[in-house]
Order: C-alpha cells, then structure tokens, then sequence
C-alpha cells in the first residue's frame, strides 16, 4: 500500500522536493543569502512536509486498505465511512455495485433453483412411464431383443438416476438418515437391479462380507455402489467374476468392490475421480462414458464421511475400496 500510496502521489512529492530544491539553489547563487540558515529552513521544511505526508497516508489509506481486504464482504454495513469528498464517491459507487450484485445474485439464485425444481420434477414424470416400460419388457417372447431392450431401458434409468443424484447433492447433508445398515441387503438389491447387464456377459459375483453391517445413510450408500459396481460390470470380460468383501481395518469397516477387466492406467489413477474425466486407455470405446459416475460418487462419499481408494493395473482388473468412518467421527455429522 505504501509503494501504491507514493506512486499515487508522485506529482505531489516531486513538486515538494523541487521547491526545496529552488530554495537551496537560489540561497547558492545569491550572495546576499547566507547558505546556512537555508539549509536548516529546508531542513525543517522537509521534516514538516514528512510528518504530514505520514500523517495523510495513514488518514487516506484506511478506506481503501478495508475495500482492497474485503471486509465489506457486500455487507454495506461493513463498508467503512468517508473521510474525503472522494472516498464518499468510491463509497457510493462500491454501495451500488454492491447492491446491483446482490440483486443479480438473488435472480440467478432464483432461476438456479426453478431449473433444478424443474427437472427433478421432469426425471419424476419420466421414470412413471419408464417403470410401465420394464413391466412391458416381460411381455416380449423374443429373448435376444427382450435383453437387449432390458440393457439399454437399464442404460437410460442409470443415467436419469444419476442425474437426479446429481441434483440433490448439494443438499445432501439435508437428506441423511444414519442407521445400521446392512451391507448383503444392499449389495444385494443393486446386484438384482444390475444382472440385465450381468446376464448377456456371463459375469457372476463372488461375496464375502465378514463384516456384516456398518454405520451410514443406506440410500445413498446404494448410489455409491451403483456407480462402482456398473463401471466394473462395464469394463470386466464376458464369463468373469466380480469380487466384493468387506472386513475392518483400525476400525474402519472396508468394502472392496474388485473386478478383472482391462483396468485403469496408472497416469489416469490420479483423475479418475475427476468431473468428466474418461479414461484414456481404449479412448476409442469410451464413447458411452460421461466421466460423471466416480466423481458422483466421491461427491456423495465425502459427505458421509467415506473414503475411496482405488488401485489398478491395466489388463488385472481394478479394485475400489470404501473405507467407512468410525462411529464417534459420524457424531459430527449426524449429532448421534
């Protein structure tokens, strides 16, 4: 603010200096001047001129150091008064762009939230005629088209689903519900709503859940897994198996959701979880791939206190472990 400040007031210091300047050098040239006592006066001058111009500093850059730290926040009650005409101009022009701000603010706050209304309102209509769809699948005798109609109705409720996750996450915190939940039920009910997928590829899962139960919200819970557990169906070779386990470890419960597919390399490992991030090995095949799922789902773990880890190698499969939170770190989170 200093260097500001001088730069700000060069004109004025120069024209300080050289008068003091003109002063030495006409008590120089004319005889009739004794040097001295000039000298004294000049310097008494320049000590008045310093004194002053610490003075003014100090006076003049309080407004602005507050405006430059932002400690009105938009808050005009905050915005420290005038002590100048000109301060009360940029005070002003500070308070109506504020306000300006704030109006724009609430209006784009206000659409923002009729859009996200309106469509979650939209994937509820959608998903009543979608449901009528699945039960008129059944109906078809022909069982290739019945599968693969089954596959891509399985495609469409996914990605809806997805969307509509998307949608509530910000509000997540507002939607918790922490209770003991079991972890068979509900790799269950997701393995169930998946095997249209599993059936045409010949890809089984292999259970082995030696901790039974852990301490989370089960509905979103179910998300995270949906997200895992269709990427691993996605990418794992036809008649392979999909290996899920769970166990405690410094106790933290895991559940490790590990299939044999392709895998991931390693220099995509560090962006997996990153918004729109697809992988890059087999670029060509992702084209289906919205890079959305996993950073959903990191997403909706660290709200509940959940931690991903992932671990692959490109052609052995991947394997991706939730390590769940100890009762006494959920307090924070759920009051219990």
């Amino acid at each position: 603010m200093i260097r500001r400040y001088l730069s700000e007031r060069a004109s004025w210091l120069l024209l300080l200096l050289g008068l003091q300047l003109l002063l030495v050098f006409v008590a120089y040239l004319d005889p009739g001047i004794d040097l001295l006592p000039t000298l004294y006066l000049v310097w008494l001058n320049a000590s008045v001129c310093i004194a002053f111009i610490c003075w003014r500093y100090f006076r003049e850059t309080r407004f602005y150091k507050s405006l430059a730290a932002g400690e009105h926040l938009f808050d005009s009650r905050r915005l420290p008064e005038a002590a100048s005409p000109f301060e009360a101009i940029v005070r002003e022009a500070v308070l109506e762009q504020t306000e300006s701000i704030r109006q724009e603010s609430a209006s784009n706050a206000h659409l923002l939230e009729q859009e996200k209304n309106d469509l979650l309102s939209w994937i509820h209509e959608v998903k009543t005629p979608l449901s009528a769809m699945h039960l008129m699948l059944g109906r078809i005798t022909d069982e290739t088209l019945r599968s693969q109609l089954q596959q891509e109705w399985l495609r469409i409720h996914l990605l809806l689903d997805q969307e509509l996750h998307r949608k509530r996450l910000p509000f997540l915190k507002n939607d918790l519900y922490m209770e003991a939940v079991q972890l068979g039920a509900v790799l269950n009910k997701e393995i169930r709503d998946l095997r249209s997928w599993c059936i045409p590829k010949g890809i089984g899962f292999d259970l082995s859940l030696e901790a039974k139960e852990t301490l989370t919200d089960a509905k979103w819970l179910g998300f995270i897994l949906r997200q895992l557990l269709s990427n691993a169906i996605k990418y794992s070779g036809p008649g392979t198996d999909i290996s899920i386990f769970s166990g405690e470890l410094d106790g933290h419960v895991t559940l490790t959701v590990r299939d044999r597919g392709r895998g991931i390399d390693p220099k995509d490992l560090p962006r997996i979880f990153d918004k729109g991030f697809t992988s890059t090995l087999n670029r060509q095949d992702g084209g289906s791939a919205t890079g959305m799922g996993l950073y959903l789902a990191r997403q909706a773990a660290q709200s509940l206190l959940i931690v991903i880890q992932a671990e692959s190698m490109p052609g052995e499969g991947s394997a991706f472990t939730l390590v769940f939170p100890r009762k006494n770190d959920l307090v924070r989170l759920a009051g219990m």
